[in-house]
């Protein structure tokens, strides 16, 4: 699985104590929908992923809370 990580996700996974590993896992298991008009929210645990897939590349824009 090649992820890809977008300046401001790479600072929202430090800022929240996210592990790479638990952004893998969300990807693979968490609960998707999609954010018009392109992007796909996966929820999982605690924290949403919000990405958009590219080929076969997993194009992550942003790492936030699920409140």
């Amino acid at each position: 699985m090649d992820i890809r990580y977008s300046k401001h996700a790479r600072e929202q996974i430090i800022a929240r104590g996210i592990s790479v590993n638990e952004v893998r896992e969300a990807i693979q298991r968490g609960i998707k929908h999609i954010q018009e008009p392109n992007k796909i929210v996966s929820d999982h645990k605690y924290f949403s992923v919000v990405y958009k897939k590219i080929g076969e590349i997993y194009y992550i824009i942003t790492v936030k809370p699920r409140w």
